[in-house]
C-alpha cells in the first residue's frame, strides 16, 4: 500500500478569501461512499448538525439554503455574508483556515457529525472514519447558477438510482478541498 499523499495542485481561487460574501455549493461524501446515512438515527446526525451550523462560534456570517443528506454524500448551499465588524483582510493566524471560511465550516461540521456518530455507533474503534477526506466545493457565480444547483438538490434523491454517475460527474465540475 503506498501512504504517500499525491501532490495535489490546488484549483481554489489563489486570491479569494473563502468568508467572503456570497454563496457556496459544497458537496461532501461518506468514506468510501459507504451508505452511512441509511440508518434513520445516522441520517437525522449530520442533518441536525448541518442545520445547527449558523449557530456555532466560528459561521456566525453563515445562513443555510437548500441542502441534502444522502445515504452516502450531502449537498449544501452556504450563504456567507459580510460581518463588517471584521474586516476580511484581517487575520489572527496567517496559515490555517479562518474562522466563518467554507474550509472551517466544513471542518467543523464534519467533526460534530464523526463524533456523534461514533458516540451512537458506540463505536470503540478511534479509527472508525465516517467522512472521505477533504469536500468539494463551487463559488455560485450568478442567479442562474444558483437557481440550477438549488434544483439538482432538491430533486437529488430522484436520482439516487444512478447517483454515482451524476455524483461523479458533479464532481467534475467543482474544486476539490483535501482537509478535513
Amino acid at each position: 500500500m503506498n501512504h504517500r499523499k499525491p501532490n495535489r495542485r490546488s484549483i481554489r481561487l489563489r486570491d479569494w478569501d473563502y468568508r467572503s460574501e456570497g454563496y457556496y455549493f459544497v458537496t461532501f461524501c461518506t468514506h468510501q461512499r459507504e451508505c452511512l446515512f441509511d440508518d434513520p438515527r445516522l441520517h437525522e446526525i449530520a442533518t441536525l448538525a448541518w442545520d445547527y451550523i449558523p449557530q456555532q462560534p466560528h459561521a456566525q456570517t453563515v445562513a443555510l439554503d437548500e441542502r441534502i443528506i444522502m445515504p452516502n454524500h450531502g449537498h449544501g448551499l452556504l450563504r456567507i455574508t459580510v460581518d463588517p465588524a471584521i474586516p476580511l483582510a484581517e487575520t489572527d493566524h496567517p496559515r490555517g483556515p479562518l474562522a466563518g471560511s467554507v474550509g472551517v465550516i466544513m471542518g467543523n461540521y464534519k467533526m460534530l457529525v464523526t463524533k456523534r456518530v461514533k458516540a451512537m455507533l458506540k463505536a470503540s474503534d478511534t479509527d472508525m472514519k465516517v467522512w472521505q477526506r477533504g469536500y468539494w466545493e463551487r463559488i455560485i457565480r450568478n442567479e442562474r447558477e444558483l437557481n440550477a444547483i438549488r434544483r439538482y438538490i432538491q430533486e437529488n434523491p430522484r436520482r439516487w438510482h444512478e447517483d454515482r454517475d451524476n455524483l461523479d460527474r458533479l464532481l467534475d465540475k467543482m474544486v476539490y478541498v483535501d482537509g478535513p
